[in-house]
C-alpha cells in the first residue's frame, strides 16, 4: 500500500510563469519552441496548474528568474523574491550609464518612501 501524499497544487506556479512570460513579451509558441515542449503543455501549466516535469520546471524558473521559495515555503520570507531576481537580471544586463540612472531613481524612491512614513 502506498503512503498517501497530497499532490502539490501548481496553479500559483503556473500563474507566475504566465505573468512573467507576458512581462517578457514572449508568446507561448516562442517559449514552447525554445523549450521543445508543446504549446498545449505550456498552456496547461499556466492555466490549469499542470505539474511540469522537473526539467521544464527548471527551464521556466531559470528563464524568468522566478524564486521557487515563494511556492514551496510560502510562510517563510524568501531570500530573494521573484521581483528581486528579475530586477537583478535586468541590472546585470545594463551598462554603467543605465546603472547610474537606476541608482539615482532608486535613491529618489527611497527618499519619497522615507518621507511618507
Amino acid at each position: 500500500m502506498k503512503r498517501p501524499v497530497p499532490m502539490y497544487d501548481f496553479k500559483a506556479f503556473g500563474a507566475a510563469i504566465k505573468d512573467a512570460r507576458k512581462e517578457y513579451g514572449e508568446s507561448r509558441k516562442k517559449v514552447s519552441d525554445e523549450l521543445y515542449i508543446s504549446p498545449r503543455y505550456l498552456a496547461n501549466i499556466e492555466n490549469k496548474g499542470q505539474q511540469p516535469s522537473l526539467q521544464v520546471f527548471y527551464d521556466l524558473v531559470t528563464r524568468y528568474h522566478i524564486s521557487v521559495d515563494q511556492f514551496f515555503f510560502p510562510d517563510d520570507t524568501a531570500e530573494k523574491s521573484t521581483g528581486r531576481r528579475q530586477l537583478d537580471a535586468l541590472l546585470d544586463s545594463m551598462s554603467d550609464t543605465g546603472l547610474r540612472i537606476v541608482t539615482a531613481t532608486a535613491k529618489e524612491i527611497a527618499e519619497v518612501e522615507k518621507e511618507d512614513e
